[in-house]
């Protein structure tokens, strides 16, 4: 999203997944070489990384998805997302 937005710079960005087929092919992993993205990969059966990442998605998912809806496709999901996480990532307060 980082990257596909242009927002900028990503250099210093990581990268962080499980194991899925998606996120190890080596077309993906190009490319994030490319834009200069570090990767990283849990270790296997280690569910430590994953405790954040799906409390991550269950607040994108209730503040945003399940929240607002009556999209009307993709791209008024795309744009909100895109919107969101410029929200989560620059104004929502912290603790």
């Amino acid at each position: 999203m980082a990257v596909w937005s242009g927002g900028g710079d990503v250099g210093g960005l990581v990268h962080h997944s499980d194991r899925g087929v998606q996120y190890t092919s080596i077309r993906y992993a190009e490319r994030l070489d490319q834009v200069g993205v570090a990767r990283s990969v849990g270790g296997e059966g280690d569910s430590y990384d994953d405790a954040a990442a799906e409390s991550m998605n269950s607040f994108y998912k209730k503040g945003l998805i399940d929240f607002y809806g009556g999209w009307k496709g993709v791209m008024d999901v795309t744009i909100a997302t895109m919107e969101w996480v410029a929200w989560y990532n620059s104004e929502r307060l912290r603790s």
